[in-house]
C-alpha cells in the first residue's frame, strides 16, 4: 500500500477514535489528545508539591487544575504515585464562581458512572450542574472511595480548619490566611497544593512566596501560560484580542504576569529563554567574578563566562548575609574549585566589586577590598556604577535574539531579583532586592569581549611580543 494511502487511513482511524470518545462523553480520554497543550502536560509531570499556574484568561489553566483533581481522585495520575481513598478540596473565590468555573470543569471530566454520590449545598443532586455542590464521592480504581469537597474563600479561615487532606486546588488566588490554613491541611499526609490563577491583584504574598520564591522553598514550582500556548484558540482571535487591550492589561489577561502600576524594570527577561541547565564551561570562556559586598545585606557574587561570540553565561553564585569576609572568601574558593575556575600564577581569583569596598569601617582597619585581597581575591573597584546606562545596557542585552546572555538555573537569587525588580514612583527602581542585579550590571558595563585567541591562534607578532615581555620580566627579577 502506498505511503500516502496509509497516512490517509491513519488519519481516518484517529478521527473515528475521537468521535467514539465524544459519543461516550469521556472528556478525560480526549484531554490533550490530538492537539497537545505542552504547558498543561508540564504541570501534570511536575513532582513538586506546591505548583502554581499563572495564566491569562482562556489560556487553559483551569482545565489542567480540574483534570489534576480527577486524576488524583480516581487514582489514575499518569505521572504520580496513586493512592486509594483520596481526600481533596477545591477552593474558589465564591460559591457563585465555584458553580460557574471549577465545579463545572470537574463535572465535565468525571464520567457519571465514576460518581458514587453527590451532596448538594443548593439544588438537586440529580442535576448538580444547576446547583452548588458541597461534596462529590468518586469511585477510586483501587476499589475505595475518594471525596472532593468544595470551599469558598467567603466562608473565612475557620471553615478551613481540622481536615486532613491529600490535595487542595485553588481556582484563582486565595487570601493569605486561607492559603496558610490549607497548607496545614495537607501537612501530615505530605499532600499537594496547586493553584491556577490570573494575577489580577498586583504584588500580593503569592508574588513573593511563589513567583519569586523568596524563601527558596525546594517544593515550589510555577509556570506561566498565555493565549498562544492554548492550541484550541484561534490565532486570528488571539491577534484581534491582543490589539484590543492596553499593554498593562495584557500583562495579566493574556500573559498571566504579575504587574504593578510602576512596571517591571526588566520585562525583557524571560526565564524560558534566558535560564538554562548548567553545563561544564570551557576554561577559555571563563572571565571574571563580580561582587556586591554586604554584611547585614546579602553579599552577592557570581561567576561569569563569555563565549567566542560574546554571549555571557552566569555560571554560579554565592549569596549570603550576616557573614564576614573570611567566610565569603572560603565559599567563593569552594565554588571556584568545583568549577575548575582559572586563577593567576599565585592561585588568586579576579573579581569586580562595588567601589564602596574601598571604604574603611570602624570594625576594621582595612577596607573590604583589602580584606578580599588578603584572601587571594583580587578585586577591581574601578567599576561603572552609572545606574541608568547600566540598566539600559542590561535591557539591550536581554532583548537580543538569539540570546546574548544565559543564566544557569542554580543562580536562583539573580533569577529572583530579575523577576522582581520594579520601578518606583520616580525615575529610579525601588531599592530592594538588587544585590545580585548590581554586580550583574557591573559585569555587563565592563564590556566583556570574547577571547578569540584559542580559535584564531596567535599571530607571529603576538608570539614575539609575549616572548619579549617574558624576557623583560626575567631580567627584572
Amino acid at each position: 500500500m502506498p505511503k500516502e494511502e496509509k497516512n490517509i487511513i491513519n488519519e481516518i482511524l484517529e478521527i473515528e477514535a475521537v468521535l467514539r470518545e465524544r459519543e461516550s462523553g469521556d472528556f478525560l480520554a480526549r484531554y490533550n489528545r490530538g492537539k497537545v497543550h505542552e504547558k498543561q502536560l508540564a504541570f501534570h509531570r511536575e513532582k513538586k508539591r506546591i505548583r502554581f499556574v499563572f495564566g491569562g484568561n482562556r489560556s487553559g489553566k483551569t482545565e489542567c487544575g480540574a483534570v489534576e483533581c480527577v486524576y488524583l481522585l480516581r487514582g489514575i495520575h499518569p505521572f504520580r504515585e496513586n493512592r486509594e481513598n483520596v481526600s481533596g478540596w477545591v477552593v474558589s473565590v465564591s460559591f457563585e464562581v465555584q458553580k460557574e468555573v471549577a465545579q463545572k470543569k470537574i463535572l465535565r471530566y468525571l464520567k457519571k458512572e465514576w460518581i458514587h454520590d453527590i451532596v448538594m449545598s443548593d439544588g438537586r443532586k440529580g442535576a448538580p450542574e444547576y446547583g452548588v455542590v458541597d461534596t462529590i464521592v468518586v469511585k477510586n480504581v483501587f476499589g475505595g472511595l475518594s471525596t472532593l469537597s468544595f470551599k469558598s474563600c467567603e466562608q473565612g479561615r475557620e471553615k478551613f480548619q481540622g481536615a486532613s487532606l491529600d490535595f487542595v486546588w485553588f481556582d484563582e488566588e486565595p487570601p493569605r490566611d486561607i492559603y496558610e490554613e490549607c497548607r496545614m491541611r495537607v501537612f501530615d499526609r505530605e499532600g499537594d497544593i496547586f493553584c491556577t490563577m490570573t494575577p489580577l491583584k498586583g504584588l500580593t504574598f503569592i508574588y513573593d512566596e511563589i513567583y519569586l520564591n523568596r524563601r527558596d522553598n525546594k517544593e515550589v514550582w510555577h509556570i506561566e501560560m498565555q493565549w498562544e500556548d492554548n492550541p484550541y484558540l484561534n490565532p486570528d482571535e488571539v491577534k484581534q484580542m491582543s490589539e484590543t487591550f492596553s499593554e498593562d492589561v495584557l500583562d495579566s489577561r493574556k500573559f498571566g504576569r504579575f504587574s504593578a502600576a510602576s512596571g517591571l524594570v526588566y520585562p525583557e527577561f524571560d526565564p524560558s529563554i534566558h535560564v538554562i541547565e548548567p553545563f561544564c564551561v570551557p576554561r577559555e570562556w571563563q572571565d571574571i567574578l563580580s561582587i556586591d559586598p554586604g554584611l547585614n545585606n546579602p553579599l552577592s557574587c557570581h561567576f561569569y563566562a563569555v563565549d567566542y561570540d560574546g554571549v555571557i553565561y552566569v555560571v554560579a553564585e554565592h549569596y549570603e548575609k550576616g557573614r564576614d569576609i573570611d567566610y565569603h572568601a572560603e565559599k567563593i574558593f569552594e565554588i571556584a574549585e568545583s568549577l575548575g575556575w582559572k586563577r593567576d600564577h599565585k592561585g588568586r581569583l579576579s573579581a569586580l566589586i562595588d567601589s564602596a569596598a574601598n571604604q574603611h569601617t570602624l570594625a576594621s582597619s582595612k577596607s573590604v577590598a583589602e580584606l578580599f585581597y588578603d584572601k587571594n581575591i583580587l578585586v577591581n573597584t574601578n567599576v561603572n556604577k552609572e545606574l541608568f546606562s547600566g540598566i539600559a545596557s542590561v535591557k539591550s542585552l536581554l532583548k537580543k535574539r538569539p540570546p546574548a546572555v544565559f543564566i544557569f538555573k542554580n543562580c536562583v537569587n539573580l533569577i529572583r531579583e530579575l523577576k522582581g525588580y520594579w520601578w518606583g514612583n520616580g525615575d529610579a527602581p525601588i531599592k530592594r532586592d538588587d544585590h545580585a542585579l548590581d554586580e550583574f550590571r557591573y559585569f555587563v558595563m565592563s564590556k566583556p569581549a570574547p577571547d578569540l585567541s584559542a580559535v584564531r591562534g596567535k599571530s607571529a607578532v603576538q608570539r614575539d611580543k609575549e616572548d619579549l615581555y617574558l624576557r623583560i620580566k626575567r631580567r627584572k627579577k
